[in-house]
C-alpha cells in the first residue's frame, strides 16, 4: 500500500504480505542491498512494525527464502503420465518462469554473499536440489537408483542451475532453446550413463519405450544424426 492508509491485518495476514514484498524486493535486487526501510515502505508499515513480525533483515530474508524454495521444489511435481520428454519440457518452462521472476534473487541465492550465504540458506537450497533429485527419480519410477543413474541426475540439476545463472547474465540465449537443450541434456546424460551400466540402461528403455516421433528426445536424435559423417 502507498496511500498512506495503512490496513490493519492479522499477525499471519501481516507476515504474509512482508514475505510477498520480500520475494519481489529480493528478486529484482540483491538481497544485501534491500533495507528494511524499503521493505517497510513498499508495504505502508512503519519500520518498528517490520520488527515487530520479523527480528531483522535475515529473518525476513530466510522467510522469505523458504516461501520461494516450496515453490521452487513444487516446479518439478508434474503428473506422470505421458511421455518423458514432454514432462521434463513442460518442468523447464515453469523453471525458466521462476528464474525469469525472480531473477536477481534467484542469482545472489545460488552464488552466494553475507546474506544468502547463511548457514539456513545453503540448507534451503539443499532441500530444493533433494525434492527435484527425488521428483526426477518418480518420473522415471526409479525407487533405488544405480550410482550411474544419481550422477546423471544430480549433475543435470547442477547444470540446469548453471543455465539459467549464466542465462540471466544477458540473456544471449533465447530461453525457449535452453529449455529445450536441458531436456535434450538429460536425455544425453542418461543415455552415455546406461551405455556403462545395463540395469540403468533397462531404466533408460522403459522411460523412452512411449516417445511420439514428434517429441522433445526424437527432436535431439534427429539433430545428433545431422552431425553424423556423410557419405562421400
Amino acid at each position: 500500500m502507498r496511500n498512506g492508509v495503512r490496513r490493519r491485518m492479522g499477525v499471519e495476514q501481516r507476515r504474509e504480505q512482508l514475505i510477498a514484498v520480500a520475494l519481489d524486493l529480493f528478486g529484482h535486487r540483491r538481497p544485501d542491498d534491500v533495507s528494511i526501510d524499503e521493505i517497510a515502505a513498499a508495504a505502508g508499515i512503519s519500520r518498528p512494525l517490520v520488527y515487530h513480525y520479523f527480528p531483522g533483515k535475515q529473518s525476513l530474508y530466510e522467510a522469505a527464502l523458504c516461501r520461494a524454495a516450496e515453490e521452487l521444489s513444487g516446479l518439478f511435481d508434474e503428473p506422470r503420465e505421458g511421455p518423458l520428454g514432454e514432462r521434463l519440457l513442460r518442468v523447464m518452462r515453469r523453471f525458466f518462469d521462476f528464474v525469469e521472476a525472480h531473477g536477481t534473487g534467484f542469482a545472489a541465492l545460488m552464488r552466494g554473499g553475507p546474506v544468502a550465504g547463511s548457514g539456513h540458506a545453503c540448507a534451503v537450497v539443499d532441500g530444493v536440489r533433494r525434492a527435484a533429485y527425488d521428483e526426477m527419480l518418480a518420473h522415471l519410477a526409479v525407487r533405488s537408483p544405480v550410482p550411474r543413474l544419481e550422477l546423471a541426475i544430480r549433475s543435470w540439476i547442477s547444470l540446469a542451475e548453471t543455465t539459467a545463472l549464466l542465462w540471466l547474465d544477458g540473456r544471449r540465449i533465447p530461453r525457449e532453446e535452453l529449455e529445450l537443450q536441458l531436456v535434450h541434456a538429460f536425455a544425453a546424460l542418461t543415455a552415455v550413463s546406461a551405455a556403462y551400466d545395463e540395469g540403468m540402461a533397462g531404466t533408460l528403455r522403459r522411460s523412452l519405450a512411449d516417445e511420439p516421433a514428434d517429441g522433445p528426445l526424437a527432436d535431439l536424435v534427429l539433430r545428433l544424426g545431422r552431425l553424423a559423417p556423410q557419405p562421400s
